[in-house]
């Protein structure tokens, strides 16, 4: 299986046919959203027409359980960048049901990082360093635990603009229904 070639034989297709025109706009999100959802595959398109978003409305990232877990890492600069450089005024994160990081075994994983080459020595040293892994890579016990864990981590940043609504929503993977978990608005009126 030579994926990469694949890619590049479709890519050079679509751009020689001109298939990229559908997908113009600009890098300024047209609904002024961020989104924050789980990496699943079956996410990729459902999520989108589910929420009726087309390229150009929103900004998103995609995380494992759609958790960020550190309030000073990538994931969060990359929520911050959208809020005061691109336009995006609220922020959704958005869980699923089924998700793969509910009770997520950190040391079941370890244990295939081992398998699969990654020595005691390396992960002494990091665990050496500070960085507790069977923390670091723990899920969350459902789903709708870890998108209140990540609204409330991101409501509660201290550089998050004022009157900025953090919602929270799970989706059905199989139906794209979306249950409201958290309505931002409602925690901004009740903080006036």
């Amino acid at each position: 299986m030579d994926n990469i070639k694949d890619i590049l034989e479709h890519n050079k297709h679509f751009v020689e046919n001109r298939e990229y025109e559908a997908y113009i706009s600009d890098k300024f999100p047209q609904k002024k959203m961020m989104i924050v959802t789980c990496m699943d595959t079956r996410l990729v398109e459902l999520l989108p027409k589910a929420m009726n978003l087309r390229n150009g409305d929103v900004k998103i990232i995609k995380t494992a359980g759609a958790i960020i877990s550190h309030p000073f890492g990538s994931a969060m600069r990359s929520i911050l960048v959208a809020l005061y450089e691109l336009g995006a005024e609220e922020v959704i994160v958005v869980g699923h049901h089924e998700c793969g990081m509910a009770a997520l075994n950190s040391d079941d994983m370890i244990h295939h990082m081992m398998d699969r080459g990654i020595s005691d020595t390396v992960l002494n040293t990091i665990e050496h360093s500070g960085i507790k892994l069977t923390r670091w890579l723990r899920g969350f016990d459902n789903v709708e635990e870890g998108v209140m864990e990540t609204v409330d981590l991101i409501r509660n940043h201290p550089l998050l603009p004022p009157g900025v609504p953090i919602h929270g929503m799970i989706i059905d993977p199989k139906t794209g229904a979306l249950d409201l978990v958290v309505d931002g608005n409602k925690n901004l009126t009740s903080q006036s």
